[in-house]
C-alpha cells in the first residue's frame, strides 16, 4: 500500500451526504498527482530529503488534508507542508496524528479563495541510497586514459518516485542517527540545537520534536545550492558536496537504476613501482597515479567513493582487463591511486649484504662471592652488555625486463631509535618512516643500498629516524 494524499473539499463533503442517502457507496477522495518530485540523498546516514509539489484546488473556508505512509519508510516527524503560492490566503490550521491510524495524518487548511494553489510537501525518508562507479580505459602506451563515472541508485524506500530530479550528496553530514531509527524525546533549548547542528552534540540525542526544525535547516541548505551548479558548502564540522543529475529518472520501489555521472575525458598518469611493506606486504607493486584536477581534465568535482574498472586498449580494437580497485573519496587536487598488483616483468628482492654490532655499553652491577678451592675468599664480577648499535647493509635488487625505464619508491618504516643512510638521497615520509626513489632503465639492474643503525637498550635516546650520510 503506497502513502495517498487525500483532499476533501466542502464540496466533495456535500456531495458524500447527498449519495450516501441513495445507498450509494462511492470513494469521494481526490489523489492529485505529483506535478514535482526531487531526492536528494545522503548516502553516509542512509538518508533521503524528498521534496514533492502538487497543484490542489481548495474551496473557501476549511479544507481538511490526509497524507499517509503506509508500509514506507518515511519519518512522520520530518514531514512538512509549505505553500508556494498564495501564501497570504491560506493557513495550515492545524495538524492532527489519529490515533486509530498510526501511519497517517491529517491537516487543516484555511483557505480564503476558491482555486487552485501549489502546495510543497517534504519529508525524510530511508532505503534510497546510491553507489558510484567509473570505467577507466588505458591508452596503449599506458600514457592517458579515459574516465568516466557512473551511479547506480537503489530504491527500498517503499514509495515509487516517478520523473524525479536526483541530487546525491557526497561527503558526510552531523545527522548520525538514522531516520527509521527516530524516537519521541521531548523538546530542546535553542543553544542545544545548534550545538547539533553544528556537530558539538550527537545527533542520536536530540529529542524528535526538534529533528523537524533540522530537517528544514538542511533544506535551507539545500536551496542555497543552484540546480544549475555544483559547489562546496562547508558549515560547521560538516562538508559535502552536491551532485545534481541533468533530467528526470523514474525509480520505483525495488529497483535499482544506473545512470552516467560525469562523461569521460582523456587523463594523463603516470606509472610508479612500490615498495611499502606497511601497505602493500612485502612485494613491489604497480601503481596508475592520477590527479583529480583541471590539468588532468578532472578537478570540477570531488570523485565519490566506488568502484574503479581499469582496463587496456590492446591496439587491436580489443581490451584487455587490468584490475578491478575501490577508491575512496577523492577531493579536488587530490591524487587517485589505482594499485595493479605485482608486475611479472620487473623483479624484486632483498638482499641483507652485511650485519654487525659495537658502541658496546657494559653495566657493572652483579658481584658475587664465593670460596676456591684454595680456600682462598674470591669476588666473581658479571658485566652484563646494557647497551649496543645493530648495523645492517641492504640492497633492494631490482630487475627490468620491461621495455621502458620504470620509476621505483621505496618506503620503510622502523620503530626505536634509527639512523638511516644511503647515497640515493633519502627523505623522510614521517618520524619513522625514510623513503628514497630511482629509476631503472629498461633491462637493467639496480642494487639501491642503503645502511640502518639500529641503537639498542641503553644507547637507545629516542624513537624516531634521523638521517645521516653514508660512510
Amino acid at each position: 500500500m503506497k502513502r495517498l494524499l487525500t483532499i476533501l473539499t466542502a464540496f466533495a463533503l456535500t456531495l458524500s451526504l447527498t449519495q450516501l442517502s441513495g445507498g450509494q457507496n462511492v470513494d469521494l477522495s481526490t489523489i492529485p498527482p505529483r506535478d514535482t518530485v526531487q531526492l536528494t540523498i545522503y548516502n553516509s546516514e542512509d538518508l533521503t530529503l524528498v521534496r514533492e509539489t502538487r497543484h490542489i484546488t481548495f474551496k473557501k473556508g476549511l479544507n481538511p488534508l490526509q497524507f499517509s505512509w503506509v508500509n514506507t519508510l518515511i519519518d512522520p516527524t520530518s514531514v512538512d507542508l509549505r505553500f508556494l503560492t498564495h501564501q497570504d490566503e491560506l493557513e495550515l490550521y492545524d495538524t492532527t496524528f489519529p490515533h486509530a491510524k498510526p501511519q497517517m495524518l491529517y491537516w487543516n487548511v484555511r483557505s480564503d479563495f476558491d482555486g487552485s494553489a501549489t502546495v510543497e510537501i517534504s519529508y525524510f525518508t530511508s532505503g534510497i541510497t546510491w553507489a558510484a562507479d567509473y570505467v577507466c580505459i588505458s591508452n596503449p602506451g599506458e600514457t592517458d586514459m579515459s574516465f568516466e563515472g557512473f551511479v547506480r541508485i537503489t530504491n527500498n524506500s517503499g514509495e515509487d518516485y516517478t520523473n524525479a530530479q536526483m541530487r546525491l550528496v557526497v561527503g558526510t553530514i552531523n545527522l548520525v542517527e538514522r531516520v527509521r531509527d527516530l524516537a519521541q524525546r521531548g523538546m530542546i533549548s535553542k543553544s542545544d540545537f545548534n550545538d547539533y547542528r553544528l556537530g558539538r552534540k550527537k545527533a542520536s540525542d536530540m529529542p524528535a520534536s526538534a529533528r523537524r526544525e533540522l530537517a528544514a535547516g538542511l533544506a535551507a541548505d539545500m536551496d542555497r545550492i543552484s540546480s544549475n551548479e555544483k559547489q562546496i558548502i562547508k558549515e560547521g564540522l560538516s562538508e559535502y558536496f552536491i551532485y545534481t543529475i541533468e533530467g528526470t529518472e523514474t525509480v520505483k520501489h525495488s529497483w535499482s537504476k544506473r545512470m552516467r555521472l560525469f562523461a569521460g575525458a582523456r587523463t594523463p598518469f603516470r606509472i610508479q613501482y612500490r615498495y611499502r611493506p606497511v601497505e602493500y606486504g612485502h612485494q613491489l607493486v604497480r601503481m596508475f597515479l592520477l590527479r583529480n584536477d583541471e590539468e588532468s581534465n578532472l578537478g570540477s568535482t570531488p570523485l565519490p567513493d566506488g568502484i574503479v574498472r581499469l582496463y587496456r586498449d590492446n591496439g587491436r580494437d580489443g581490451l584487455s582487463y587490468l584490475v578491478q580497485h575501490y577508491t575512496k573519496y577523492v577531493p579536488i587536487g587530490q591524487e587517485i591511486e589505482l594499485n595493479l598488483g605485482v608486475d611479472p616483468e620487473v623483479i624484486h628482492e632483498r638482499v641483507r649484504i652485511q650485519s654487525w654490532r659495537d658502541d658496546f655499553w657494559f653495566h657493572d652491577t652483579n658481584r658475587r662471592r664465593y670460596v676456591s678451592l684454595d680456600g682462598r675468599e674470591r669476588i666473581e664480577r658479571n658485566f652484563p652488555i646494557a647497551g649496543w648499535n645493530a648495523h645492517d647493509r641492504w640492497v633492494e635488487r631490482i630487475r627490468n625486463y620491461r621495455d621502458k625505464p620504470i620509476e621505483v619508491e621505496i618506503r620503510l618504516s622502523f620503530n626505536g631509535h634509527v639512523e638511516f643512510a644511503s647515497q640515493l638521497e633519502p627523505e623522510l615520509y614521517d618520524f619513522q618512516s625514510p623513503q628514497f626513489s630511482a629509476t631503472i632503465e629498461a633491462g637493467r639492474q639496480e642494487d639501491l643500498a642503503y645502511h640502518v643503525i639500529t641503537h639498542q637498550g641503553r644507547n637507545a635516546k629516542q624513537n624516531n629516524v634521523t638521517l645521516r650520510e653514508d660512510d
